[in-house]
């Protein structure tokens, strides 16, 4: 089978070399240039991807990189891993609309697309289907297949990778699901069919709203303890004891990675434009995150300003 894998980053590279060490033959694409020239020469630019591993896979002729669109035909699997940036609190789906137009151009009957990039739950049915279907001249659902899986790639995470990560798997139809199902089982040990298409796509903003909402609790504990005058660490360290009904995050100075500050304000603008209700708990959330960064500034300037003082005092006594 041929597997073409759109998006060389953080998230499609692994899949592509998990696929292409399954026994397919895979293309890598990857408009970006530069990208591609290093990964036809061996050079991983992913943290979690060893360039003896990319190496291995070249040399064995089942993997190529290209940022030709040609080298897309013939493909039986598809999977979309391209960024969706935010622009103005929405996602930015530029990338995923042109890979969409580029697949439709070698679509042919019997093939899957699947979505794994990360935006708000509809974007599979209202905008990747009409693209793949006015491109090819074909029905999805009939004359070819698509669905949605959530990446789930947590970089550094040496523990929790790709292959052992349980892989949420949806379809436009049940003969979708089971097409798709049948890919990531050949790639991933556990997979976890959805319902519907939406379901799988609001479980992923979903999974990093939790993060997000929590961390934003966290981060307002740490400002309250303080003004109490009570030590924030060894009171989670006391709440991290309870067993059952507690899962323990850290303050800090933010939120930080590719997920956490961009996932929830998909999810909060998708429902306030399209339905015009507010997500407050999200909203407030990333109000918290982000005055983060200016409270751990003030704290340390206090603290910096505290410990020139103590020094002045420290010189004046000595005097």
């Amino acid at each position: 089978m041929h597997i073409c894998v759109l998006g060389q980053g953080y998230v499609g590279l692994p899949l592509a070399l998990q696929a292409a060490e399954a026994g397919y033959i895979v293309t890598g694409y990857e408009p970006d240039q530069n990208r591609c020239e290093r990964l036809a020469a061996g050079s991983s630019y992913i943290e979690d991807i060893d360039s003896t591993r990319l190496q291995d896979v070249l040399r064995s002729g089942a993997y190529t990189p290209t940022s030709d669109p040609k080298d897309l035909k013939g493909f039986d699997v598809a999977v979309i891993t391209v960024p969706t940036p935010p622009t103005d609190r929405a996602p930015d789906l530029s990338c995923v609309r042109e890979a969409g137009r580029t697949l439709a151009r070698w679509l042919e009957p019997g093939a899957t697309v699947v979505l794994e990039s990360t935006t708000h739950p509809g974007t599979t049915r209202d905008v990747l289907v009409p693209l793949l279907e006015e491109g090819s001249g074909l029905i999805a659902g009939r004359d070819f297949h698509v669905g949605f899986s959530p990446e789930r790639i947590d970089p550094g995470n040496t523990l929790w990778r790709l292959e052992n990560s349980p892989k949420i798997v949806a379809g436009l139809t049940e003969a979708c699901l089971r097409r798709v199902k049948a890919f990531y089982d050949s790639v991933t040990d556990v997979t976890v069919p959805a319902s519907g298409l939406e379901e799988a796509e609001l479980a992923k903003v979903f999974e990093n709203t939790y993060r997000h909402v929590n961390i934003a609790l966290v981060n307002e504990l740490s400002r309250m303890a303080h003004t109490l005058g009570v030590e924030v660490w060894h009171t989670l360290e006391l709440a991290a004891t309870k067993p059952f009904g507690f899962t323990k995050f850290l303050p800090g100075p933010g939120v930080g990675g590719h997920c956490l500050p961009i996932d929830p304000v998909y999810l909060s603008h998708h429902v306030k434009t399209q339905h015009g209700q507010t997500f407050r708990l999200v909203e407030l959330a990333q109000d918290i995150n982000e005055s983060q960064p200016d409270y751990v500034v003030r704290r340390l300037q206090a603290t910096a300003a505290l410990s020139k003082l103590v020094n002045i005092s420290r010189h004046v006594t000595a005097d």
